[in-house]
C-alpha cells in the first residue's frame, strides 16, 4: 500500500456530495427497473393499462433520465477534481 505524503489535495464537501448524489440516482435507478420487471411479470404484461396510471409513468421515466443525471454528476465531479489538481500543481 503507498503511504500519503500529506501533500494530497483535500476534497470539499461539494464534490462529495456530487458524488453521493450520483450513486444515489443510480440506486433510485436500478430500484425503479427491478420494480418495472416485477410489476410487468405480476400484471400481466407490459401493454397492461395499469402501467398508464399511478406512479408507474414516473418510476418508467426515472429509469430513462437518472443514469444520464448520474453520468453527468460523475463527469462533474471528475472535471472539478483535475481542474483543483491541476491548481495545486502550479502553485508548487
Amino acid at each position: 500500500m503507498s503511504k500519503s505524503t500529506g501533500d494530497d489535495v483535500p476534497v470539499r464537501p461539494i464534490d462529495r456530495i456530487l458524488a453521493t448524489m450520483a450513486l444515489g440516482l443510480l440506486i433510485v435507478s436500478v430500484g425503479c427497473f427491478f420494480a418495472i420487471m416485477i410489476g410487468t411479470a405480476t400484471m400481466g404484461g407490459a401493454g397492461s393499462a395499469e402501467f398508464g396510471t399511478g406512479a408507474w409513468p414516473v418510476v418508467s421515466i426515472v429509469v430513462y433520465i437518472a443514469p444520464i443525471l448520474a453520468f453527468l454528476l460523475m463527469m462533474t465531479v471528475l472535471i472539478r477534481s483535475f481542474v483543483r489538481r491541476a491548481r495545486a500543481n502550479r502553485a508548487r
